[in-house]
């Protein structure tokens, strides 16, 4: 601990005494300062002991002294020591009396004790405390570093958190937490990953201090990773404000997750490179090469169902595809599941077991890039194959990427294949091109029409809906079959094309339903 004014009068060779406050002796003492200027308040930065022996002051003077003292007292200055037996034998009373109204504890410094030995005495305890905080703070280095060594993240945890006396949390980069010490404080942590996602915002390094609710703790987040985009963060939640060992044992902490973080990435890259060979086998349809080059560390993922996604990222904001791989990654991580994530230059290729937390990651994801996209955010869109195996990830890919451009079409950050398939057709017309060769397609009819001179695009919908059967369309219209087919041979000569062409009788249903729907 650093000096007190009760360490300094219990100093054997000081030989001070207590003339007022002796009931706030515990408090620190940053500095010990000689000064005899009338106001010496513009040099203080608080913490100080003051000393003087009044050479400029009217210490006799009530009204002085207590402008002196309040002054003092509102500067921080921890304590006043009024050398006797120089300008005073004895302590004014109109000093004491100011010093016990605010205070202030007052120290008699006798005459045989040069104020140069108080302030050796305070420097000399100062730089203990330093020496004793510095030791512990490598001490606290060396353990984390052993726990690191031998037990992993969770071990560093436990002892960080038994330095500091309090609790700590590792993020990973989805703001999940991944592991804390002691075990109660996971759900703790768990309330602070919007703070989390808040500093990922910010390059890394960066830090940031929270309230806990209820002001029940103080917490530091610590930014973990060099990269752009920070790959981890931790949290550390103390009573109070960490002191110079407590400090070091943070930092060594940070230091220690941050080496971690930076060493799995060849590794990590290594895994992609070794994923982007497992997929490009699965779609040249050689499962069984795939099985042998993705061994353990795929291997089970090709034995079950999986999905296939392909995401493309717009320009405007390159961090949309690394925010998924985040985001597949960490779930899998959680739920124990292998993943498999390849970049593909400007999209993201993810193939991950079906009914997997990743699956449920990357869905929830896209939906709350959807909610929350603005123009000017950027583009995620994402493609999702229906289930398959080994055999038919080459069908899957493809699923994917017809999702994926259904999705683009229609402005959805997500489209899954099976929803494509379980729906109708009409859906994927549209878009601004089917319309206008619908409405080109239609336009000579529309304009027949128009001159009131018969009703053929009535007619011509009515005759398709029921399969070119005269009788049942005429019924439909109210109209004699012979005046239905003089209508349809209208159509026919107005197009220039043949109703009995398969081609042209799909061509006109699909331009009358993208024209009007219902």
């Amino acid at each position: 601990m650093p000096p007190t004014l009760a360490s300094l009068v219990h100093h054997s060779a000081l030989k001070l005494a207590v003339r007022a406050g002796a009931d706030r002796l515990d408090v620190p003492v940053r500095w010990a300062h000689a000064s005899e200027l009338a106001d010496p308040v513009p040099y203080m930065e608080g913490g100080e002991l003051l000393l003087i022996t009044a050479l400029k002051l009217d210490a006799e003077d009530p009204a002085a002294m207590r402008r002196y003292v309040k002054r003092l007292v509102g500067a921080g200055v921890v304590g006043l020591g009024f050398a006797v037996g120089v300008h005073y034998d004895d302590i004014p009373d109109a000093l004491v009396d100011a010093a016990r109204e605010e205070g202030l504890p007052l120290l008699e410094v006798p005459r045989r004790t040069p104020f140069l030995a108080i302030s050796k005495a305070v420097s000399a305890a100062i730089a203990a405390d330093q020496y004793r905080a510095v030791t512990a703070g490598f001490a606290a280095q060396r353990e984390l570093t052993r726990r690191a060594l031998t037990e992993g993240p969770q071990g560093l945890l436990a002892a960080l958190a038994a330095q500091v006396d309090g609790w700590a949390a590792l993020y990973d980069a989805s703001g999940a937490v991944v592991a804390a010490a002691p075990d109660w404080a996971g759900r703790r942590a768990a309330r602070f990953t919007p703070d989390v996602t808040r500093l990922r915002e910010r390059p890394a390094p960066a830090s940031s201090v929270v309230a806990g609710p209820e002001h029940e703790d103080r917490v530091e987040l610590h930014s973990l990773g060099t990269g752009r985009r920070p790959r981890a963060a931790l949290a550390v939640g103390t009573a109070a404000a960490p002191g110079t060992a407590e400090r070091y044992a943070v930092h060594s902490a940070i230091a220690l997750l941050t080496l971690t973080t930076e060493r799995s990435r060849p590794l990590h890259a290594a895994e992609q490179r070794i994923g982007a060979a497992v997929l490009h086998m699965l779609l040249a349809g050689e499962p069984d090469h795939a099985r042998a080059v993705a061994g353990d560390l795929y291997g089970g993922l090709l034995d079950a169902p999986f999905r296939i996604i392909v995401a493309a990222g717009g320009e405007a904001n390159g961090d949309a595809l690394g925010g998924l791989s985040e985001v597949a990654e960490s779930a899998a991580a959680r739920a124990g599941e292998a993943v498999l994530v390849v970049p593909e230059g400007e999209r993201l290729v993810v193939l991950a077991a079906d009914g997997g937390a990743a699956v449920a990651a990357c869905r929830d994801h896209a939906a709350g890039w959807e909610a929350a996209r603005k123009a000017d955010d950027g583009e995620l869109v994402v493609g999702l194959s229906a289930p398959a195996g080994p055999i038919a990830a080459s069908a899957a890919y493809k699923q994917a990427e017809q999702a994926l451009s259904v999705a683009r079409r229609r402005g959805r950050a997500l489209v899954e294949h099976e929803h494509m398939a379980a729906g109708s057709v009409l859906p994927l017309l549209a878009d601004d091109a089917v319309r206008a060769f619908a409405d080109g397609l239609l336009r000579a009819l529309h304009e027949h029409d128009a001159t009131g001179r018969g009703d053929l695009v009535a007619s011509l919908r009515a005759w398709l809906s029921r399969h070119g059967q005269w009788d049942a369309a005429a019924a439909d219209l109210g109209v004699h079959r012979h005046t239905l087919r003089y209508r349809m041979r209208r159509v026919e000569e107005i197009l220039g094309r043949s109703l009995d062409d398969p081609d042209t009788r799909m061509e006109l249903w699909l331009a009358l339903k993208t024209t009007s729907p219902d």
